[in-house]
Formats: C-alpha cells, sequence, structure tokens
C-alpha cells in the first residue's frame, strides 16, 4: 500500500503529536520527492517571533522519513530505519509559511536493495530544504538515515 500525504497526516497524529500540533503537514509525496509544509504560529515560535529551529527540523525530517517509509514499505520486507546524523544552516528567519523539499527519493533504492541482499546496514545523506513565500531559503538540513535489515528472531 502506498504512502499518501493524508494517510501519513493521520499517522502522524498518532505518532508524531508534537509536529501535528506545530502543524507540519506532508502535502506530496511520490518515489523521488516529497513536500512538507508548516506555517509560522504562536504555538511553533521562538521569542524572536519566528519559526523555532525544532519545528523546522521537525518539517525538514518528515520530508525525508516519508520518503524512506515510503519505499521500504514498497519492499515488504522488515527493515528499520534511523536518523544517525544531522546537520543545519539557517540563512533567514522562518516566518510566514514555510515548505520543505527534499527531492531525494533516488537514493533510497538502493541502499535497500544492498541491505536486503548483504543483510549489512546501509547510510544515506538525504537533504530537506524550506523555503517561504516569497521563495527564499530559511533554512536547509541534511540527514544521514541508516537502513538495516531486522533479524528473524
Amino acid at each position: 500500500m502506498a504512502v499518501t500525504a493524508s494517510k501519513f497526516n493521520m499517522f502522524s497524529f498518532f505518532k508524531l503529536p508534537a509536529a501535528w500540533w506545530c502543524g507540519v503537514r506532508l502535502r506530496e509525496i511520490d518515489k523521488k520527492r516529497s513536500v512538507v509544509t508548516v506555517r509560522h504560529r504562536w504555538v511553533n515560535q521562538n521569542p524572536f517571533n519566528s519559526m523555532f529551529w525544532a519545528v523546522q527540523g521537525m518539517a525538514a525530517e518528515l520530508t525525508t522519513g516519508a520518503l524512506m517509509i515510503d519505499q521500504i514499505e514498497a519492499t515488504g520486507k522488515k527493515i528499520s530505519m534511523l536518523v544517525a546524523n544531522n546537520n543545519a544552516n539557517f540563512s533567514k528567519k522562518a516566518t510566514g509559511k514555510i515548505t520543505f523539499t527534499c527531492e531525494d527519493g533516488h537514493l533510497i533504492k538502493e541502499a535497500l536493495d544492498k541491505t536486503i541482499q548483504t543483510g549489512e546496514g546501509q547510510t544515506i545523506w538525504m537533504k530537506s530544504v524550506g523555503i517561504n513565500e516569497a521563495g527564499v531559503v530559511v533554512s536547509t538540513f541534511n540527514f544521514e538515515w541508516t537502513v538495516r535489515l531486522k533479524q528473524k528472531k
């Protein structure tokens, strides 16, 4: 069953409530790309009247994680996924509606195929870029995902 934006947003209500209450929503997803939006509001602001960096991180991670979940599900195998590292750059105050996009879905299949074939864990770096309503980059996040075939018990 393919991951859809509406199914994933329902999932986030129950499994990622902090992201859901902060307004993080998956808008689009396919095999190569995902898009998440979040609007600067009182509940997700910092003392400087812009979006708190951790809320931006949740939105950015969701763009990469949703792609991972979708492609893991498509394998039919039990595969664990975990963020091992991340880094971020903040270039402008995040106010208004921020749209995060990850276009690194093409990197996932090779890592999943390798971990299924070899049984060894694999890592990939994925990037998510957040832009404001004027099209200006406000932040860029990189996440190192690890995938590993779950061991049978």
